[in-house]
């Protein structure tokens, strides 16, 4: 039987905390700064958690069985 191969952009984009949540980058940061408020641009640098209904997907992504 072959073996899953990760995928590499997945790999550099989510990052798992102890607990077991994915985390992920926040979207709207990379262009058009002038308009957005200066709160709303530090809202960006935090990561968010991965929703739930994404979880298998990038599981298989990763190339793991078990629940992350």
């Amino acid at each position: 039987m072959p073996k899953t191969k990760t995928n590499s952009s997945v790999k550099k984009r989510f990052k798992q905390t102890a607990g077991g949540k994915i985390l992920r980058r926040r979207a709207m940061q990379s262009h058009n700064l002038e308009k957005k408020s200066s709160k709303r641009k530090r809202s960006f640098r935090k990561d968010t958690p991965l929703a739930k209904s994404d979880y298998p997907t990038l599981r298989k992504m990763l190339g793991r069985k078990k629940a992350l």
